[in-house]
């Protein structure tokens, strides 16, 4: 008897979503997740807005449509690429609900609460610190001497990583369901991607540091019967490409421990530069 409600709970599951309603919502997850970004809820108002046609057609009712919307205004902010997995997620979760099974507000709260952390590592991980640094790298080859085809290689090329990127992770949230997510966060394979885009990351920064970090010094030490260029005669045997080196850890220990903005970091390596060739000294 269990088996047969079983049966038809997931058969009116099939018909109560199409593949529209769930694609409807991820496109305005994609151009509208921060458009009310603010320090209190950060992207609710985004994600609420995403969900709300399909929330509409699960809860007919003014009432339980409002309770619904009220739900998702919550405090939620995650990477909204790799972390539209949640959306999908929550989706599933929501037509589950309106066929009557037993999930209330606590268990969507809190399921879209304890996602968006590990996600947003994953996203920012992957994108900022490997996606992002490849594309660039290869832009900017494609850039060397003016040629426009770097720009438009790294506009296009990002929107379409970035599109199926989100676009598949918010399907597979939605057809997944909650215990594939979770099987997905107990395994061995998130940390293994993890460790790897790390790798990745750093081998990129690395390469890029080399082609395209130039910095070096005119300094000499003149010897009683010689003179000694600081630059060739005592950094380049120590380390080769150590100034490069100090000059990128120094912006990435600005950025990432002192919390400083880019923009501000770019105005100290200015006014280093400055002081440097002031002195004479870079």
């Amino acid at each position: 008897m269990e088996a047969q409600q079983t049966s038809q709970t997931q058969s009116a599951k099939q018909n109560l979503l199409t593949k529209k309603d769930v694609q409807r919502s991820f496109w305005r997850w994609t151009f509208f997740s921060h458009s009310n970004y603010n320090y209190e809820r950060m992207q609710s108002s985004g994600f609420l807005f995403a969900l709300t046609p399909v929330l509409r057609k699960l809860y007919p009712h003014q009432t339980d449509l409002a309770a619904a919307m009220q739900r998702h205004l919550e405090f939620f902010n995650t990477e909204p690429h790799f972390g539209g997995i949640i959306g999908g997620l929550t989706i599933a979760l929501e037509e589950q609900r309106a066929l009557g099974a037993p999930i209330d507000d606590t268990a969507i709260n809190s399921l879209k609460t304890g996602l968006m952390g590990p996600f947003a590592g994953v996203g920012d991980t992957l994108w900022q610190g490997t996606i992002v640094p490849i594309m660039l790298s290869l832009a900017i080859s494609l850039s060397a001497g003016g040629n426009f085809v770097g720009p438009i290689f790294y506009i296009v090329g990002m929107f379409a990583i970035m599109w199926t990127i989100a676009y598949v992770l918010w399907m597979r949230g939605y057809y997944t369901g909650r215990e594939g997510i979770q099987n997905i966060l107990q395994g061995h394979q998130l940390k293994m991607v993890m460790q790897i885009a790390q790798i990745m990351g750093g081998i990129v920064i690395g390469a890029l540091t080399v082609n395209y970090v130039t910095l070096s010094t005119p300094l000499k030490l003149h010897l009683e019967n010689s003179t000694l260029k600081v630059q060739t005669g005592i950094l380049d045997k120590l380390f080769k490409g150590l100034l490069p080196v100090a000059i990128t850890l120094l912006a990435y220990y600005l950025i990432n421990q002192r919390k400083l903005k880019s923009t501000t970091v770019l105005f100290i390596l200015i006014l280093i530069a400055a002081v440097g060739a002031g002195f004479y000294i870079f």
